[in-house]
């Protein structure tokens, strides 16, 4: 679950860490008055809030020197779609903008934390070359680059942050205060279950301060049932509305661009039939993962939000009866394609429990039901079928 730039920062500042001064609007008008009546001066920076990276680039961050031009760059964004090359084709809806003071900036570093699934730790990244150019920098420079993991236990040290202060070559009177900052950083991240805490830029102002100028916060959703107060912060505007729907029906659900639905029982044997899908020349329209122990409903459900997509063009239904036998995963593939009056092709193939018995059900079904020996055959049938070909 991802929070907006203006939630993570209202966390930042409960734990005592530098911000700019900023205001939350939603309307044009409210942005001029923030500005006049709140942050003062005659610069301003206006963040508009989705849940993308590359928003600066995108033109979702401006810095504005007149009222005229705050007010039009305000118009510009609210109500309108924002396409970064994270969310790109269709971009997300800007609802919200971030409406800040702007601040002289003598230099810019990027931090973050994240866990290194590779050796099981969190890492501390850190890196002089802050700004909107971080992801090249990490390719072109990679040795520009600094790592200190935290020990599980004892957590970051301040050792290891005296020694980032001094590899990133900020100023001694600085040392303390980056080291302090550092520390609650942590602690943010592991008391919030966070999977991803991003700050890019970090600035130090011409008047020597460290100020958060942009902040990202992901939690881990497995662990929001003990993060209540954070889960109520979720934009489901943010989220594509199919997500939302699988997430409320407990299914595991990523909206893609392709054109072949897939619905299937296990993540990796879901990654494998995206895979087959790709190979034949096709492309997945969505990552679906009804779970080890698909019932009827379960599948009627899964069936409902893959239709709703109109860029689907077929259908892959990938099952292995293991927990939940075939002839009833068969019983639910028929309901749900009686129930919604479906107009694509689909492809079905049934492994495991009572296949036999699942493939007699299909087949007597009377429905335009096309069944396949293996996962070869059924992606090629799928491919074949949203191509309009005869397989």
């Amino acid at each position: 679950m991802n929070l907006h730039e203006y939630q993570a920062k209202q966390i930042l500042r409960e734990h005592g860490l530098n911000t700019p001064r900023g205001v939350v609007v939603e309307a044009a008008m409210h942005a001029e008055l923030a500005a006049t009546g709140y942050l003062g001066g005659d610069t301003w920076v206006v963040k508009a809030q989705v849940h993308a990276g590359g928003r600066g680039k995108a033109g979702g961050v401006k810095r504005v020197a007149s009222l005229e031009a705050l007010r039009e760059t305000a118009q510009a964004l609210l109500g309108n779609r924002l396409v970064t090359y994270q969310n790109a084709p269709d971009g997300q809806m800007v609802e919200r903008l971030l409406v800040e003071e702007a601040l002289p900036i003598a230099e810019e570093f990027y931090v973050s934390f994240l866990l290194d699934r590779a050796i099981g730790r969190v890492v501390l990244v850190a890196s002089k070359a802050g700004g909107m150019d971080i992801e090249s920098v990490g390719h072109e420079h990679p040795d520009s680059i600094l790592r200190e993991v935290c020990d599980p236990v004892l957590g970051l040290q301040a050792f290891q942050c005296r020694a980032m202060a001094f590899d990133l070559g900020l100023p001694l009177a600085l040392h303390a205060d980056f080291g302090r900052m550092l520390l609650e950083l942590y602690k943010i991240y592991i008391t919030s279950d966070l999977g991803l805490l991003e700050i890019n830029p970090l600035i130090r102002t011409e008047d020597n301060r460290l100020v958060v100028l942009d902040c990202k916060m992901v939690l881990d959703d497995n662990a929001l049932a003990r993060q209540a107060h954070l889960a109520d912060l979720r934009d489901d505007s943010q989220i594509d509305a199919k997500e939302v729907q699988a997430q409320a029906a407990g299914l595991n659900y990523i909206a893609l661009d392709g054109e072949i639905g897939c619905m299937v029982n296990g993540a990796g044997l879901a990654m494998a039939t995206m895979d087959l899908i790709r190979l034949h020349g096709g492309a997945p329209a969505n990552f679906l993962d009804v779970g080890g122990g698909a019932t009827a409903a379960t599948v009627a459900k899964a069936f409902a939000i893959i239709l709703a997509d109109e860029r689907v063009k077929a259908v892959l239904v990938n099952i292995f009866g293991g927990i939940m036998r075939c002839d009833i995963i068969a019983e639910g593939i028929i309901a749900a394609v009686r129930e919604s009056g479906i107009q694509v092709p689909v492809v079905v193939r049934l492994e495991g429990t009572n296949v036999d018995a699942g493939k007699a059900l299909l087949s007597a079904s009377g429905l335009s039901i096309m069944t396949a020996d293996d996962l070869t055959d059924a992606a090629r049938k799928a491919v074949q079928a949203a191509r309009g070909e005869t397989a």
